[in-house]
C-alpha cells in the first residue's frame, strides 16, 4: 500500500510539472536559422523534393552496416557514386517521404529522401537483427526510404521544442503548425536536428525525423494505427478551436492511459508537458503558413503523395485531406 502511494504522488508531482512548465527562448536567433524564403513555391517540384532528381541515390547501392537506435529497423548503404545513405523500413517510410516534401516546399530544412517499393541491395546479410520481414530472397528490400541530409551540412547537436532561439517568432510558431498539418507527433528532442555548414554561417535547426506522420494526431495503442493511417488523417480537423487573436489544434493528443500501465510513464508524460505546442498559435501567424501552403497546387500535394508509393486512390485521398487541413488555415 506504501508502494502504491509513493508511485501515485510521483506521478501527480509529474503531472503538475507538465502543467506548470513553459516554453522559454535560451539564446538570440540572430546566428541560428529556422526558415529560410522557399521562392516561388508554385514552381517547386514536390515528386523528386530537397535533394532534386540530380541527388537521388545513384543505384546499385551497397550494404554497409544495420543501425540500432531508434523504432523502425534501419541500416546503412553506399550508393554507386560513394554517397552514404539511411535506409528506413518498416511503417514509416511512405509518410515521412510525403511529409518531407511538404516542409520543404514552404521553407523548412528537409533532408534529401526517395522512397523505393523495391531496392535491390548488394551483400545484404541473410539475417537483420530488425526488419528481417522486409527482405526477399534475393538480397531485396521492400518499400524503403533512402535519405542523407543536404551534403554541405553536417548535423552538430540537438534542440529543444521548450528551449530554443525561436520561440515566439512566425516561423517558430509556423512549424508548430505544421507539426500538426502532417501530423508529427513523435516530438523528442533527438529528432530535432542542428546542422551547420562547410562555410561560415548561421546554424540551421531542423526537424530531422517526421516518420510517424499522416495518422493521429498522437500516439494510439499501436504503431500501424498511429502512423500512416490514412482513415484518421482524413477525419482529424486541424483546428480545434479559433479565438479572437489565437487558435488551437487538435495536436498533438495524450496518448491512451493504458500506457501509463504499459509501464511508458516516460513518453506518456513527455507527451503531455508538449501539448502546449499545438495551443495558443497566434492567428496571424497560422494564416501567414496557410498562405504559404495555399501556393501549392493540387497537382504539386499529389506529386508529394506519389513519390511515397501511394496508390492513386490513398494519393486522392491524401491529397484532399491536406487541401482541407490548408483550407481551415486560409478561413482564419
Amino acid at each position: 500500500m506504501q508502494r502504491m502511494r509513493r508511485r501515485a504522488r510521483f506521478i501527480a508531482i509529474i503531472l503538475f510539472s507538465a502543467v506548470l512548465s513553459q516554453p522559454s527562448q535560451s539564446q538570440s536567433a540572430a546566428t541560428a536559422v529556422l526558415w529560410s524564403d522557399p521562392g516561388n513555391i508554385g514552381s517547386k517540384n514536390l515528386f523528386w523534393g530537397a535533394g532534386g532528381e540530380e541527388r537521388q541515390p545513384k543505384l546499385p547501392v551497397e550494404f554497409e552496416k544495420e543501425e540500432r537506435g531508434g523504432t523502425s529497423p534501419k541500416f546503412e548503404v553506399r550508393d554507386a557514386a560513394g554517397k552514404k545513405w539511411g535506409v528506413k523500413m518498416g511503417l514509416e517510410p511512405r509518410p515521412e517521404t510525403a511529409a518531407s516534401r511538404l516542409m520543404w516546399a514552404v521553407g523548412y530544412l528537409a533532408n534529401e529522401t526517395y522512397f523505393y517499393q523495391l531496392l535491390p541491395v548488394a551483400n545484404m546479410p541473410a539475417t537483420l537483427r530488425r526488419g528481417q520481414q522486409y527482405l526477399t530472397p534475393r538480397g531485396e528490400v521492400l518499400n524503403v526510404r533512402l535519405q542523407r541530409h543536404p551534403e554541405h551540412l553536417k548535423r552538430v547537436g540537438k534542440w529543444n521544442w521548450r528551449k530554443n532561439p525561436f520561440y515566439g517568432t512566425r516561423e517558430f510558431n509556423g512549424l508548430r503548425v505544421m507539426m500538426a498539418l502532417i501530423g508529427n507527433w513523435d516530438l523528442k528532442d533527438d529528432n530535432n536536428a542542428i546542422f551547420e555548414s562547410e562555410k561560415p554561417g548561421p546554424q540551421i535547426y531542423a526537424v530531422s525525423d517526421i516518420g510517424t506522420s499522416m495518422g493521429t494526431p498522437g500516439k494510439s495503442y499501436t504503431d500501424p494505427m498511429s502512423k500512416g493511417n490514412l482513415a484518421v488523417y482524413r477525419r482529424t480537423k486541424l483546428i480545434a478551436h479559433v479565438h479572437k487573436d489565437h487558435i488551437d489544434l487538435n495536436f498533438p493528443k495524450c496518448p491512451p492511459f493504458v500506457e501509463l500501465f504499459e509501464f511508458e510513464w516516460g513518453f506518456y508524460f513527455h507527451q503531455i508537458g508538449l501539448r502546449w505546442i499545438g495551443k495558443h498559435i497566434p492567428r496571424d501567424d497560422a494564416k501567414w503558413i496557410g498562405s504559404l501552403l495555399g501556393k501549392l497546387s493540387e497537382d504539386q500535394i499529389r506529386d508529394a503523395f506519389h513519390a511515397a508509393g501511394y496508390s492513386e486512390l490513398e494519393t486522392n485521398a491524401y491529397t484532399q485531406a491536406v487541401r482541407s487541413r490548408i483550407h481551415e488555415l486560409n478561413s482564419l
